[in-house]
């Protein structure tokens, strides 16, 4: 058989990585318009590794929302979705620290090309709006960029490219899904919510009392951390009334859907048991990317304050302020973080029946074998 009919015939290591192709890529402009600034190359650099990085990350979130699609989704596929979403958290991670490195360019350093780049900016990064739409952030959480839709800085091609990835379902749509099809909130003679909302009240009981009985605190200061504890009205009443939770849904104040938002509590407090520990490293790995996410924007934000002040962006926008804002409010998965709020201690955890312990466990049956 020849060499070029097998498909495991050699190549090049410098061929395989389209080298030539990679390696001639950094064009500077301070070269092109005769006046070359040295720092211009780590400048290109960077952000081409950047947009590497994004391509990596949509490959791996396309593949999780292929595998979120299926209305049945078996336990292997919820462990291949963590490994891939790891992955991505473990690359945003990388992202923040490379801008130590692109901060090791002075700010005057930066003068010297930065009249080069008008108009171009990161607004204009294709790949990094895809990702925040196949995660999921919703266009009217997004701060506007001048008014305009997010996307307005792209032609009608690319804009119908970013509104089909919403028009397809996102991974937190299909996360929704899946969460709402959750079989274990209420079976035969075991109702969850009636059984934690006991629980809660338990809880908070004995937390008040505790707080009465304490010979440190005042009555001021007793006060106040009664109020701060809550009760069944306050933060619990997220999963405790239906009608609160959609009446905050319809507000924007919450995203998860109800049944959804019990599923995921669910999760979280009994994440022990065999068949939910993959369910709540996915959860995890989402509020896990979040935190990145959050990250990286805030280490960005902070960068562009101490290379050009308060300076507009070479973009048109507000720079460190809009940046900085996009922080606070481009959380995609605050949902599941509020869960944690909901959580009460292992020791006051509902005992569930054994019949259902039986199934979210690994046991095998001989009759089977």
């Amino acid at each position: 058989m020849a060499a070029t009919d097998n498909k495991y015939s050699t190549i090049h290591y410098h061929q395989y990585l389209e080298l030539d192709k990679l390696l001639s890529a950094q064009q500077l402009r301070s070269v092109a318009v005769k006046d070359p600034a040295h720092e211009e190359m780590l400048f290109i650099i960077t952000h081409q590794a950047y947009e590497l990085w994004f391509k990596q990350i949509i490959h791996e979130l396309e593949s999780v929302v292929t595998l979120f699609q299926d209305k049945q989704i078996a336990e292997r596929k919820i462990g291949v979705a963590v490994g891939r979403l790891n992955r991505v958290e473990a690359i945003l991670k990388l992202l923040v620290e490379q801008i130590g490195i692109m901060e090791t360019m002075t700010p005057l350093d930066f003068l010297d090309f930065r009249n080069y780049l008008f108009p171009a900016s990161g607004f204009q990064s294709f790949q990094f709006r895809s990702i925040e739409c196949l995660l999921g952030l919703p266009e009217s959480q997004r701060i506007t960029y001048h008014g305009q839709k997010y996307h307005s800085v792209f032609p009608k091609e690319t804009q119908d490219l970013l509104d089909n990835i919403y028009k397809r379902g996102t991974l937190f749509d299909f996360v929704q899904s899946w969460l709402e099809r959750m079989p274990f909130l209420k079976f035969k003679n075991f109702d969850f919510l009636k059984h934690y909302e006991k629980a809660v009240k338990k809880m908070l009981k004995k937390e008040q009392e505790a707080i009465q009985a304490s010979a440190y605190l005042s009555d001021k200061e007793k006060e106040m951390r009664a109020t701060m504890l809550g009760s069944t009205n306050t933060y619990f009443e997220l999963v405790l009334n239906k009608e609160k939770h959609n009446d905050l849904r319809g507000q924007g104040a919450v995203r998860l859907s109800y049944k959804a938002t019990l599923a995921a509590l669910f999760i979280s407090l009994y994440r022990d048991e065999p068949i939910l520990h993959a369910p709540f490293k996915l959860l995890t790995c989402l509020v896990d990317i979040d935190n990145a996410l959050t990250t990286w924007r805030y280490r960005h934000a902070q960068m562009v304050l101490r290379m050009v002040g308060r300076k507009v962006g070479t973009g048109g926008s507000s720079g460190h302020d809009y940046l900085s804002k996009t922080a606070e409010k481009h959380a995609i998965f605050t949902d599941f973080h509020n869960i944690s709020t909901l959580l009460i201690p292992r020791s006051e955890l509902p005992e569930l029946p054994k019949s259902i312990k039986k199934q979210l466990s690994f046991y095998f049956n001989e009759k089977d074998g």
